[in-house]
């Protein structure tokens, strides 16, 4: 039942399963090579939202027959059959969540509007349940007095709770109100999401030969052919994206053409026209807050919260709040270093605007640390990178992974690469990892990790099936993809995702889930092998000689560590308290952009940088409910992820010591869902994280030291 509530899915029409519509076909087969694959080559939209229909109606058989079960309920018989239900679907779904992230169509996104309320429709059907529901309070009330073994314990709390939580326990009016309002969000999440890919899909800013200055050569052939693609022969292309914004903004010396391009970026879904998200955010707010109102919850954060290591807003906020000072008291700092670059260098009086910071920041970074953004670059190519994180999934993991020719499985695009994935020592399989690097037409911006199928053992073991997606800006043909420091660390990060997918030992799909605010945790951890010793010797080469990254230059990168943290931090802090702030606030006739703008006000924004990911373009909150409220996680696994950095750094063998990887193995990627996350932190580092470390770790004061 993992899909139940990881979607947001509702009644169907039924269908009839045609065996000509190769999305029916489920792949999932331990018979074949791999374990089965995914279709990809044979998606249709169309076939999609077919079988998207009969994977609904089939799943829902399975439920009603767990439901009707006239035996006494057992762990057995409901739960465990509930694990098994909806195999179609969770097949299918794979193919849907492709068409949607990674190559989206006007054709797709028409059907995707049909099908929003159907599967919201279908998650209520479940969720709403009575004589299933029935079933499952009959076995949790009977654990609290005997207790199930720890695995079957653990699935059981988090089912109750699944459903509780979405108002299974409700009277019948309230429960028709609560799964209208789902029906309603879900047209609402796919509208907020299509806008804000028309916005970056048709505001591109094209150049001429004379507004170039200052790019890399790289980056010019670049944005070159992604014009011609678009049909502009002698025109340059700076996309809508962050991959082609932030680059721009890093090295143009045009002043006012870095000023249109960063408008252009942070207004998305927020123009104006059509395609404006402000009345959708005042919408989407108003329903959520009503909804859990239905469950006795005074505001939408407090509801939500329950549930992971924060437990409370007041929580979350404490943790931000304790951060906040330290943070934009930094901006000041560098605000005025590089006010005094820009009065020395500038031949006409500027001010730090927020299209300067990136700019004007490299230009001190180059001053203070001797280091230059555009050198590093030289050394982090993709493909030494891909095979940096291999060696370090190697050495932690005992992981090894095998590139798969062309055509031996699959893929939706002629860019995705596929690696079989083994254990070094036993050679046995554990899955495969795809790689979708490049940014294209209909790809949803950033950077996400995914499955298409998790790890197993309830009726046979599984195989993993993950994937990394990125959006750089593709090279032009025979050139090496060079990335930035940041970039660099953020495919490290996504990496990290897929190797807490690699590493389940769970038996039950649903501990295949997460803890929002611990799932980042994996993930930011893993960055730091970015920087080690190890890494930087052998894959950081130099794109033209071959030659390792030379020491001072390494010496500069660990000096400059916690460079521009004011920018970094407070950047993304604004975004999570203002993702808190909306949700603990009245939605009552608000006006999203003004209480954007007061709130920023009394946080005492630095004017020279935004928010991160302003509100109308805010997908994380307001295309779904994945991160609504729980945008703050990534500071929780920042705290996690400082104070295990520590515990690595004071090893014997640093971040390689096998016996400290072990128990990172052990506790804090193997298990998944399967122990607490408080509790498995504790088992990893004998103690619960403390904030100091994190603080030092972005070189901002401590107290007492």
């Amino acid at each position: 039942m993992k899909n139940f509530f990881i979607i947001i899915i509702t009644s169907l029409f039924l269908v009839n399963c045609n065996n000509s519509n190769p999305m029916m076909n489920q792949w999932s087969d331990k018979s074949a090579e791999f374990g089965g694959v995914p279709a990809f080559d044979k998606m249709n939209p169309e076939q999609v939202k077919e079988a998207m229909l009969a994977g609904m109606e089939l799943s829902l058989k399975d439920i009603d027959k767990i439901a009707n079960n006239l035996d006494t309920p057992t762990f057995e018989n409901t739960i465990e059959e509930m694990e098994r239900s909806g195999k179609l679907l969770n097949d299918v779904y794979s193919y849907y969540g492709i068409l949607s992230s990674n190559m989206s169509s006007p054709e797709f996104r028409k059907i995707q509007g049909e099908l929003a309320p159907k599967l919201s429709e279908y998650s209520s059907l479940i969720s709403q349940n009575e004589k299933l529901f029935k079933r499952i309070s009959s076995i949790y009330k009977a654990s609290l007095t005997s207790p199930l073994e720890n695995d079957k314990q653990r699935v059981l709390d988090l089912t109750y709770k699944s459903f509780a939580m979405s108002g299974a326990a409700l009277d019948t009016d309230k429960k028709q109100r609560y799964a209208e309002i789902n029906l309603e969000l879900s047209k609402l999440y796919n509208d907020f999401s299509n806008n804000v890919l028309h916005d970056e899909e048709n505001y591109v800013t094209y150049l001429d030969k004379s507004q170039l200055e200052g790019l890399s050569e790289g980056f010019i052939k670049s944005a070159n052919n992604i014009a011609k693609d678009k049909g502009f022969e002698n025109k340059y292309a700076i996309t809508n994206t962050r991959s082609s914004m932030d680059p721009f903004l890093t090295y143009s010396t045009n002043r006012e053409i870095r000023e249109v391009v960063w408008k252009k970026y942070y207004s998305r879904g927020d123009n104006g026209d059509e395609f404006d998200n402000n009345k959708i955010i005042a919408e989407i707010l108003k329903l959520r807050k009503e909804r859990v109102g239905l469950l006795g919850h005074d505001n939408y954060a407090q509801w939500r919260l329950q549930d992971r290591m924060a437990k409370t807003p007041e929580n979350a906020m404490s943790l931000m709040e304790a951060v906040w000072p330290a943070a934009i008291a930094r901006v000041d700092e560098e605000v005025a270093d590089m006010q005094k670059v820009a009065d020395e260098t500038s031949s006409v009086k500027i001010t730090i605007e927020p299209w300067d910071y990136r700019f004007y920041s490299e230009k001190v970074r180059k001053i203070k640390y001797d280091l230059d953004s555009d050198e590093v670059k030289q050394y982090l190519q993709l493909d030494k990178l891909t095979e940096a994180m291999f060696y370090v999934a190697g050495e932690l993991f005992n992981f090894k992974f095998i590139a798969l020719e062309k055509g031996r499985v699959p893929v939706f695009h002629e860019d995705v690469n596929v690696w079989e994935v083994k254990d070094k020592k036993s050679d046995e399989h554990i899955g495969l990892w795809y790689l979708d690097p490049y940014a294209r037409q209909g790809k949803r911006s950033g950077a996400w990790a995914t499955t298409y199928r998790s790890h197993t053992t309830l009726d046979g073991k599984t195989n993993v099936l993950a994937s990394n997606n990125s959006n750089f800006v593709k090279p032009a043909p025979g050139e090496a993809l060079l990335v930035s420091w940041d970039d660099a660390t953020t495919f490290f990060h996504e990496f990290g995702h897929a190797l807490h997918f690699f590493s389940s030992n769970v038996k039950y799909p649903t501990l295949n889930g997460g803890v929002r605010d611990y799932t980042e945790f994996q993930s930011q951890l893993l960055e730091r092998w970015l920087s080690t010793d190890r890494v930087i010797n052998q894959f950081l080469v130099h794109n033209d000689t071959g030659e390792p990254m030379p020491k001072e230059l390494v010496n500069k990168i660990k000096k400059a560590s916690t460079f521009n943290q004011g920018f970094g931090t407070t950047e993304y802090l604004a975004s999570a308290i203002m993702d808190m702030k909306f949700h603990l606030a009245d939605p009552k006739n608000i006006d999203v952009d003004k209480f954007e703008r007061e709130t920023l006000a009394d946080l005492k924004m630095p004017s020279e940088l935004p928010m991160r990911h302003r509100t109308p373009h805010f997908g994380h909150v307001f295309s779904g409910e994945g991160y609504a409220t729980a945008y703050y996680g990534y500071m929780w696994a920042d705290v996690l992820t400082a104070d295990a950095s520590e515990a690595f750094a004071e090893a014997p063998g640093g971040f390689y010591d096998k016996d400290v990887a072990k128990k990172l193995v052990d506790y804090l990627f193997s298990p998944r869902n399967s122990i607490d996350p408080a509790e498995a932190y504790r088992l990893f580092r004998g103690r619960d994280a403390k904030i100091e470390a994190l603080m030092r770790d972005r070189g901002f004061p401590v107290i007492g030291e």
